[in-house]
């Protein structure tokens, strides 16, 4: 795979570009916290339908709770503090500002030290890490990591771009940029959601320096033609080639799946499309921006979340947790950068599958 180069800061291309690896640390301000509880006091809500539980999406009664903790109980100052105990930097790359943590072993007692790349998705963060970060660098094993967390360019505190094209490619490259300007010559990734294909594209782009690959979200390649014969399968199996036995075996699973991805997508045509549009909102709502994230939380961790009247989400998470990842979108008003980053990667497939 060809791995290009690229230029996405403001304006011309520039002839050099300062390549200082600078330390950052996350700041927060009383000016930032009063502006932040203006916003959420102004909030106006609309009553949830009877029963309806999170099936309309983010469950309204419940959302005054979650406000009212985040109002009178959540410190973001305390969280700012617990994201600080790791190293942060920031260096140019490609015209842009790119923030990651660098997580270096404590001791190593003769054990093997492997470099280890995570990279997070929407509408997750660096911050999703936080809990697994001590296990790889404080492990009693005979191998113990050296970890490397960088923000998505247009996510929390990296720069986000400032021209049309960002898409996997262009950051997978960044993110090898990034390895090699700290000097790892090899090193392990990993990625879940959109960071599963930017650490597949550099597994593709560089598989000599890439030692292992590890996803926790894997997608498989459908053509348009695959997806019409499916649909027309239903119906003309003869047209396509089926069976009867295979419209038996194919059809109730398919069918079900279907059902349950129309319904879960609505977000991704959104974002895929027109992301600036629905972003002007959330950008300028804290409580819309909190809802409209942490309902992905409630129904990407179990579907079923949506039959219980919170969603499940204090379930598999503490509310500090869901609301610093909440914050870090809302203090770098990164939603529409973020949202962003589906269209510039689906625009292409959407085109070619018409």
């Amino acid at each position: 795979m060809p791995i290009g180069d690229g230029w996405w800061g403001a304006g011309q291309k520039r002839l050099n570009e300062d390549e200082t690896v600078h330390k950052f640390v996350v700041k927060t301000s009383v000016e930032e916290i009063e502006d932040l509880y203006r916003r959420i006091d102004r909030t106006r809500y609309t009553d949830p339908l009877e029963d309806s539980r999170f099936h309309y999406g983010f469950n309204l009664t419940y959302l005054r709770n979650v406000v009212s903790y985040w109002r009178n109980q959540f410190d973001w100052g305390k969280q700012v503090k617990m994201i600080n105990q790791y190293p942060h930097f920031k260096t140019k790359i490609e015209g842009l500002d790119v923030h990651f943590i660098h997580v270096r072993p404590a001791q190593t007692l003769g054990q093997k030290v492997l470099p280890l790349m995570m990279v997070h998705g929407w509408p997750g963060s660096f911050f999703e890490f936080y809990k697994v970060l001590p296990l790889l660098t404080k492990t009693e094993s005979d191998v113990v990591f050296e970890v490397v967390c960088p923000s998505i360019p247009g996510y929390g505190y990296s720069e986000a771009p400032h021209k049309q094209g960002f898409n996997s490619m262009a950051a997978a490259r960044i993110f090898h940029k990034l390895m090699e300007r700290l000097g790892f010559t090899e090193y392990y990734v990993q990625g879940g959601d959109w960071g599963s294909l930017i650490t597949s594209n550099m597994a593709q782009m560089k598989p000599e320096v890439v030692s292992g690959l590890h996803l926790n979200m894997i997608t498989a390649k459908t053509t348009a033609v695959g997806l019409l014969s499916i649909f027309v399968g239903r119906y003309l199996p003869f047209l396509v080639g089926f069976t009867q036995e295979d419209v038996k075996r194919l059809y109730p699973f398919m069918e079900k799946n279907i059902y349950e991805m129309l319904r879960e997508s609505g977000y991704l045509h959104i974002q895929a499309t027109k992301p600036d549009t629905a972003g002007c909102g959330l950008n300028d709502s804290p409580v819309g921006l909190a809802a409209y994230i942490l309902e992905k939380f409630s129904s990407w961790t179990d579907l079923q979340n949506r039959n219980l009247v919170d969603g499940g989400l204090e379930g598999k998470f503490s509310l500090d947790d869901l609301l610093t990842n909440v914050m870090i979108y809302w203090t770098t008003c990164s939603i529409i950068p973020s949202m962003r980053f589906y269209k510039e990667n689906l625009k292409r497939r959407i085109v070619d599958s018409v």
